[in-house]
């Protein structure tokens, strides 16, 4: 079975305020088939920097965080020691982050059909939607 391209997504909550809201949105990317969670954990960063990090089936069932559970479609173990070195570097003390890998299921057939006429994938580039606005704000600003 040939995946779709993987993304890892670090969503961090300063001061420790995860509260499940980004939850259902994920469940209808999910349920929509745009989206599959092959991985994730939760990280917690204490005040003192020190990181410890949970699967999401390790939390407490009463915890909103452990919601997400229930939206992995298989575990892959695909995050790395080393990954999460990086991954949380700028993470605030005092703060948590839900670090999440997933497929983009939705591009499996228009990769089948890139393949099946002889064509090849040459770059794959991913801009934040905050980049874009920033920039689009920057040249409004110099054309005015």
């Amino acid at each position: 079975m040939a995946l779709g391209p993987i993304e890892v997504l670090v969503v961090g909550f300063p001061g420790n305020r995860f509260n499940g809201e980004i939850i259902p949105e994920i469940q209808q990317l999910v349920e929509s088939g745009t989206i599959s969670v092959v991985d994730g954990l939760f990280v917690l960063k204490d005040e003192d920097g020190a990181i410890e990090l949970l699967e999401f089936e390790q939390l407490d069932s009463n915890d909103d965080a452990s919601r997400l559970a229930t939206l992995l479609d298989q575990v892959d173990s695909l995050i790395s020691a080393e990954d999460i070195d990086e991954l949380t570097a700028t993470l605030e003390p005092n703060s948590s982050a839900a670090v999440l890998v997933f497929e983009h299921t939705w591009a499996k057939p228009f990769r089948d059909a890139i393949i099946s006429t002889g064509g090849v994938l040459a770059a794959d580039l991913r801009i934040p939607g905050a980049a874009v606005e920033q920039l689009l704000a920057e040249l409004a600003e110099t054309s005015n």
